[in-house]
């Protein structure tokens, strides 16, 4: 296995707010370095300030050293997503929401000795049901996809769900990580036929939170159920998500781990 030419792949889980966008400015230039990472793929749902993704918060986390950024649910909730989506095409949302909306769901990095395809995805259970089946998605998209190296941000809630499309797409993509969640599961795992899987990367932001967010306000929501403007919680932050190493030659991850800094 040492002599394998191998991609180093490092993904990072649900990056929350300005402080989420500030811990990247600071951090990943090091990690990158340090771990000689290849590809940063992050997303960006959350990453404005107010929900959302903006051009300000793309901006932040391209310069911070992210060659591509997903979204999930929350991708349109800004004003300024639709100019988002149509400027930078290393911003995707999920290739299954409606085919009308701006924006792609497949993006393709050319490395130069080998290209790397970045495909986004969100799931249905527990989720709006207008989106297409992620299950067909993805075997449209693998249908004409000539990469060797396949990488697959699904954006769900259910683990179940997660889990099954990482087995149905076993051997056909090299990686499956999940984001939506904010919290990092610790079952990272190399599949039978080769793809790296993990259920979620986990999040990028105030580390002393409820998902990015202001403990007392999550805990006022749970009590009185009543619409409660979210505020991010202040503080230390952390970045959560995973580094996966792939065969260059087959496609195949050779190695998994779950990263966490705070």
């Amino acid at each position: 296995m040492t002599n394998l030419k191998v991609v180093k792949i490092l993904a990072i889980g649900d990056v929350v707010g300005s402080a989420g966008c500030l811990c990247l400015e600071a951090c990943l230039p090091k990690i990158k370095q340090q771990y000689k990472i290849d590809i940063v793929i992050a997303n960006g749902e959350n990453s404005s300030q107010h929900n959302g993704i903006s051009y300000n918060s793309a901006k932040r986390m391209l310069n911070a050293g992210v060659d591509v950024i997903t979204t999930g649910n929350h991708a349109f909730k800004n004003h300024q997503a639709t100019s988002v989506f149509e400027q930078y095409s290393c911003v995707l949302r999920p290739a299954n929401f409606h085919y009308s909306l701006p924006g792609a769901g497949v993006f393709t990095l050319d490395l130069g000795s080998c290209q790397v395809c970045v495909i986004n995805l969100i799931g249905n259970v527990y989720m709006p049901n207008t989106n297409a089946n992620p299950f067909d998605t993805i075997d449209t998209i693998l249908k004409y996809n000539q990469t060797k190296i396949t990488l697959l941000d699904f954006h769900a809630e259910a683990s179940a769900e997660k889990k099954a499309l990482a087995f149905y797409v076993d051997g056909r993509v090299s990686a499956v990580f999940g984001t939506h969640t904010h919290i990092q599961t610790a079952d990272e795992q190399i599949l039978p036929l080769g793809t790296a899987y993990i259920t979620d990367l986990g999040m990028t932001g105030p580390a002393i939170s409820v998902l990015g967010i202001s403990p007392e306000i999550a805990i006022k929501k749970q009590i009185t159920g009543l619409p409660i403007k979210f505020e991010l919680a202040s503080g230390q932050c952390e970045i959560c998500g995973a580094i996966i190493d792939i065969a260059t030659e087959t496609g195949k991850a050779i190695n998994i781990e779950r990263f966490k800094l705070v």
